[in-house]
């Protein structure tokens, strides 16, 4: 792939959204890794970035450009954006009851398949009359941006059906799909009704290369090709024979831009917030960092919690769990509904062992980067529990700027255990005894264990930045271009 190779990137949600300040619409950088991880492409290489219109004044903006691409200035990088919108209803609908709850439940087993879900007309129709018309409204946006040769980079959950549509009008793009979240087995796929299921599938085999954070989910996706559709598949090659193509199938761990981060670390707003929190802190400070999120299991967390607590009352009005949770999806029921089972039981955690002067769980409610990344550097614990994760950021971010070498709790089903596991105390999620027991654990570490396991993180989190995670992708879409094999899954 050459360096001026015409290059697309797609995405629900883009680099930059719109607000208004006064008379004027101001760009503000848009939220998420996924924004964080292409940047580094976009200050390479030139790349026309496709998104939705996801308010208001983007739409206003998308409008005042008649709909085309135009450059949009970020701090020190410019993009070229094309803003797409979509009918309201459609977009409602796509996002609301297809790609959130539906995919992402999917994605992450969250559903409780004895009560949910219940596949209606209304689900039908939001498939029909939603998510496929806003992938389709997307890939006309790539229509009309893509010159001739180009590579198209899509993104996420949000995206399946737009492959195939772009397949359909231009069979000369080179189309390579990235999937951010984890890849279910078979059985939790048959949720969907089959007509659905096939043509998602579909779609997403429409691209040349299907790619994923971990092995895991590579093999995943395979089965699924494998047992859904009867395709064939080589597994050790990463290949699905489809309609005389070959999808080829990667995986490639997203790193976080160690550089960048310690550098964010180092502002006056993180000392300060830093300040605070060693005035406060009493002997041992436990940290979650997270979205409100079901898949993040966060209840669990301080269930384990309050179970260590009751177990080991010594560590009594020693130990502080801060909990730094941004709501999310608030408008999806059962997201409203999460959120307020986590305000309960800290409250009863709280009641239950609390004294006058000391609460054993601080939540935080709130989006503050600073603030986060002030309680990264002191904590004793750090607990990523979540259920399932396609990768977890937080779990690489928390060990690199940690200044006393904590010791990080970390689900076996989040993304970042493939690589971080020989030095984290790996936890099963759904057991909260052992959660409790490796809080204990982390607590009572000796002093060369724990730096042994700290400066073990920090190696593996700075071995690799996001522009080798892009290097990687762009060097897999030069070989299959040219007709070279597929590097095999050893030796991803």
């Amino acid at each position: 792939m050459t360096h001026d190779t015409p290059l697309v990137l797609v995405s629900n949600r883009g680099p930059a959204t719109f607000r208004r300040e006064g008379e004027e619409l101001r760009a503000t950088r848009g939220g998420g890794g996924l924004v964080t991880a292409l940047t580094g492409l976009v200050h390479h290489r030139e790349a026309v970035w496709i998104a939705s219109a996801m308010s208001d004044e983007d739409a206003e903006v998308s409008r005042e450009h008649e709909g085309g691409s135009f450059d949009c200035e970020l701090g020190d990088v410019t993009y070229r954006v094309k803003l797409v919108e979509s009918a309201d209803d459609a977009y409602d609908a796509f996002y609301s009851v297809v790609a959130n709850p539906m995919l992402w439940f999917i994605q992450h087993y969250l559903w409780d398949l004895s009560n949910a879900p219940d596949i209606r007309r209304e689900e039908i129709d939001a498939y029909e009359q939603g998510y496929s018309v806003v992938n389709r409204d997307l890939a006309n946006a790539v229509l009309e941006e893509a010159a001739e040769d180009a590579v198209v980079m899509l993104h996420d959950y949000h995206l399946y059906l737009a492959p195939k549509y772009i397949r359909e009008a231009r069979p000369d793009l080179f189309l390579h799909h990235f999937v951010h979240i984890p890849w279910t087995q078979p059985d939790a796929w048959r949720v969907l009704p089959s007509d659905m299921r096939q043509d998602i599938y579909q779609g997403i085999l429409s691209n040349d290369i299907v790619a994923f954070h971990t092995r895991s989910y590579r093999r995943n996706f395979l089965l699924c090709c494998r047992e859904l559709l009867d395709l064939e598949v080589d597994e050790e090659a990463g290949i699905v024979h489809i309609d005389g193509r070959e999808v080829w199938v990667r995986a490639y761990p997203l790193p976080i831009s160690a550089e960048t981060f310690q550098r964010n670390a180092q502002r006056p707003e993180v000392h300060e917030y830093g300040r605070e929190i060693l005035r406060r802190r009493r002997e041992h400070l436990i940290l979650r960092v997270d979205r409100a999120d079901l898949s993040k299991n966060v209840l669990r967390g301080f269930t384990a919690f309050d179970l260590f607590l009751e177990q080991h009352p010594e560590f009594l009005e020693q130990v502080t769990f801060i909990a730094h949770l941004i709501p999310s999806r608030q408008d999806v029921p059962e997201y409203a509904e999460y959120l307020e089972r986590i305000e309960a039981l800290v409250a009863v955690v709280n009641h239950r062992h609390g004294t006058t002067d000391w609460m054993p769980i601080e939540l935080r409610l709130r989006e503050n980067l600073e603030e986060a990344i002030a309680a990264y550097k002191h904590y004793d614990v750090l607990m990523v529990n979540a259920m399932f994760d396609g990768m977890n950021l937080i779990a690489k971010e928390g060990p690199l700027v940690n200044e006393r070498n904590g010791v990080s709790l970390l689900s076996e089903n989040t993304g970042a255990h493939e690589e971080l596991a020989e030095f984290a105390l790996s936890v099963n999620p759904f057991n909260v005894q052992e959660q409790a027991d490796a809080i204990h654990r982390a607590l009572t570490m000796s002093a060369p264990e724990r730096s042994r396991r700290a400066q073990g993180l920090k190696r593996i989190v700075t071995a690799r930045d996001p522009g080798d995670w892009v290097d990687d992708q762009l060097a897999d879409i030069e070989r299959k271009r040219n007709a070279q094999p597929p590097a095999t899954l050893s030796s991803e």
